[in-house]
């Protein structure tokens, strides 16, 4: 990645100046000090001062408050917990997350970046055994505090809220916990970008893949009922809820910076059959993607270290790539400079034009936007195509029959900063 690339990106999402790319060396740092700690199953003691999820957890806390110290108190350390009961943990566990929050103009609209920090290895129920979790998913955890880091030396609109998880590999419940935390605090979600698996580029079998990053997202969403996914059905939707959204916006945030890395949008919610932390956030109805690698290599993954006719088992740090890991830090922190930047996007997008040539567009006024981008494409493609801004909250498309094409609408900030797009549906009947 070139190291201009970042910076200037940044300068035009975030309006207080320039920031320097990730650093590589530091990741790796702070993935090794995660390694060290022997192993991080959820389970595993909390009481042992060098050793466990608890001494990791600590750690990670201890960071974020040395990060505060550099921005004169920016970021305020939160540790949120909850007994949790299941098939993983037949006895009980309490689940800690260990948050960063950041404070922006509007301390209720967020966006949330996360990683969980716990690991395993073959046997899900061993709890002492050393499951060092190098790529999974200290690569994530790596990712977050470097976004703190380097995002703390900016002030934004939306509230950043920085996320360590724990209880994954038990049943997401650590994301459970902070989706139900940000639903009783009010908090209004404008996006939840989780990172999981994101620091290798040689993939099972030795296939080596370096040049892109995969990001998931839901089409139908999780939380609507019955009566909004027929609408959804009716009107055509099915690429664009808010999660997909998401995941353009921060494809096109990634083409921006020269000698990165293309995002492969990937239209599920997960890998086949497979889940991960933004999924407690999908089924609350807010925006949520999943980074993770090109290439797995499944070798490397909940397996207890070993080495069979010549092959390792284990995820050690050996198996990362850490040039490649900070191409995906910088695509995060590119993309939550501009969404946190911008204003929270339009509600209440609607479209009319039934037997017209033209389509009309409506939707809701957003606290502390500039002014509007109306997007439309033809119904045979799938990126938008066409763009008008405009000052008010209605418009006119003439010669865009509303029968053949797509239309969302985002908001812009006095900078320039983009929200996410909305996806325009029928006006509600009254």
């Amino acid at each position: 990645m070139s190291i201009l690339a970042l910076p200037l990106l940044l300068a035009a999402a975030a309006p207080s100046g320039p920031l320097p790319a990730p650093s590589p060396d530091r990741l790796k740092a702070t993935v090794t000090t995660l390694v060290g700690f022997g192993t991080r199953h959820t389970a595993s003691t909390t009481t042992d001062p060098k050793r466990g999820i608890g001494a990791a957890r600590d750690w990670a806390a201890a960071q974020f408050k040395q990060i505060a110290r550099g921005c004169n108190g920016c970021i305020t350390v939160d540790r949120i917990s909850r007994p949790f009961t299941g098939p993983r943990a037949p006895t009980g566990v309490v689940v800690e997350d260990v948050l960063g929050i950041q404070k922006g103009r509007d301390p209720n609209r967020v966006v949330i970046v996360g990683a969980h920090i716990d690991s395993r290895v073959s046997d899900v129920m061993n709890t002492t055994s050393d499951a060092p979790g190098a790529n999974d998913n200290a690569s994530g955890v790596a990712l977050v505090l470097e976004a703190a880091r380097l995002l703390s030396r900016q002030t934004f609109d939306a509230t950043i809220v920085y996320a360590v998880f724990s209880g994954e590999e038990q049943g997401l419940w650590g994301a459970e916990l902070l989706a139900d935390t940000a639903k009783a605090r009010g908090w209004r979600v404008s996006a939840m970008l989780n990172n999981d698996i994101v620091g290798n580029t040689i993939g099972q079998g030795g296939v080596k893949i370096d040049d892109r990053i995969r990001v998931f997202s839901e089409g139908i969403r999780a939380s609507e009922g019955e009566v909004a996914q027929q609408g959804r059905r009716a009107e055509g939707g099915e690429d664009d809820g808010p999660s997909r959204a998401l995941a353009k916006a921060i494809d096109g945030v990634a083409k921006t910076i020269p000698g990165g890395l293309d995002v492969m949008l990937d239209r599920r919610p997960d890998r086949f059959g497979r889940g991960g932390d933004h999924e407690p956030f999908l089924k609350l109805g807010y925006p949520a993607v999943r980074f993770s690698v090109a290439a797995e290599n499944w070798d490397r993954q909940h397996q207890d270290l070993r080495t069979e006719a010549g092959v390792p088992y284990g995820d050690t740090i050996d198996g990362m790539d850490f040039p490649y890991l900070a191409k995906v830090t910088a695509i995060n922190v590119a993309a939550i400079a501009r969404l946190a930047a911008a204003p929270a996007a339009p509600a209440d997008v609607s479209i009319a034009g039934a037997l017209s040539r033209d389509t009309t567009v409506k939707w809701s006024a957003v606290p502390g936007a500039a002014s509007y981008r109306i997007r439309w494409r033809r119904n045979d493609a799938q990126d938008w195509t066409d763009t008008r801004d405009v000052t008010g909250t209605t418009t006119v498309l003439a010669q865009v029959p509303v029968d053949d094409n797509f239309v969302g609408v985002s908001a812009l900030g006095a900078h320039g900063s983009e929200s996410v797009v909305t996806f325009a549906g029928r006006e509600p009947r009254k």
